[in-house]
């Protein structure tokens, strides 16, 4: 099984479907999203749990020295020092829609809904994460220095 059929099953076995909501539009400026998703604050947190948690799978590719990842991939860069490397808007855009960056990336596209293969039923007009799920998870990450 292909890297990218199996990711997609990964995410359609561990992630909770979202119930369908219009997405927050939102604009993208460079390689950035500078602008919130949300206006409620985000909270590290709890993009903590959703990083280490099943409705994102980030570990099922992606390394961090944290406790709570208990396994973690190596498909991706590891997430150690990301918050020093990348700024809020830039981490934002990758967890949005990283293949805006990259046509080839692997890493879902977890806020879109739109020009999608292989979508199953249950998934269809629904983003993987919700706003705020994202903006807590962008918290996180910048805590990772």
């Amino acid at each position: 099984m292909g890297v990218r059929v199996w990711l997609v099953a990964a995410c359609s076995v561990f992630a909770s479907v979202v119930e369908a909501q219009p997405l927050v539009p939102y604009r993208v400026v460079g390689d950035a999203i500078e602008v919130p998703l949300t206006a409620a604050p985000a909270d590290a947190v709890r993009g903590r749990a959703v990083v280490s948690g099943r409705d994102a799978n980030c570990l099922l590719c992606h390394s961090v020295t944290d406790p709570v990842a208990r396994f973690a991939g190596n498909l991706a860069p590891p997430l150690d020092g990301v918050g020093a490397r990348l700024a809020a808007g830039q981490l934002r855009l990758r967890v949005v829609d990283s293949s805006r960056l990259n046509r080839n990336s692997i890493m879902p596209s977890y806020y879109r809904t739109t020009g999608l293969n292989e979508v199953a039923a249950i998934w269809r007009d629904k983003p993987i994460l919700t706003a705020q799920q994202i903006e807590d998870a962008v918290a996180y990450l910048l805590t990772l220095h």
